[in-house]
């Protein structure tokens, strides 16, 4: 797989991000992370909008599970811990909710603001070990630039 230019791609997004519309810029991350990457097969937000659960947001892919209790699965796991989570293999992870049979890996980046869980950006592909530590760290610098420009609204009920 070609090297990415995540420093490149950061500033196109900070570009395509011209207005502070949660969900016009959670729209746009989505669609502009699955159009400039390779071997994604789902990108999108859960948002924080209940106690201990995220429900599903803007994303780009399959239908998807809704909602994903912050006790399961890799997206409940980056909740929970407020934490990335890189998972070279999702069937080895027990608790792992399949909502697209084909994915193999899954990288979820936590989206906090003003030190409490806004939501969680999660990108799946049908590759084992798709996410290195560089696509973690890009993904990252994608979601810091997302919260930077955007008004992320207080949405837990």
């Amino acid at each position: 797989m070609p090297r990415v230019d995540y420093a490149l791609l950061n500033r196109q997004l900070a570009s395509l991000l011209d207005t502070r519309d949660w969900l016009t810029n959670c729209a746009q991350t989505c669609a502009f992370i699955q159009h400039a990457l390779d071997e994604l097969n789902w990108v999108g937000f859960y948002l924080h909008r209940q106690p201990n659960q995220l429900c599903l947001g803007p994303f780009q892919g399959k239908p998807a599970c809704h909602p994903i209790p912050f006790s399961k699965g890799v997206c409940g796991a980056a909740a929970r811990q407020q934490a990335t989570q890189r998972i070279d293999d999702v069937h080895t992870i027990a608790d792992h909710i399949a909502c697209d049979a084909a994915s193999r890996s899954e990288l979820v980046v936590p989206i906090m603001a003003d030190s409490h869980l806004w939501g969680v950006l999660d990108l799946d592909s049908p590759q084992h070990g798709r996410f290195s530590q560089e696509d973690q760290a890009g993904i990252e610098a994608f979601v810091a630039t997302f919260i930077r420009q955007t008004d992320l609204p207080h949405l837990i009920e």
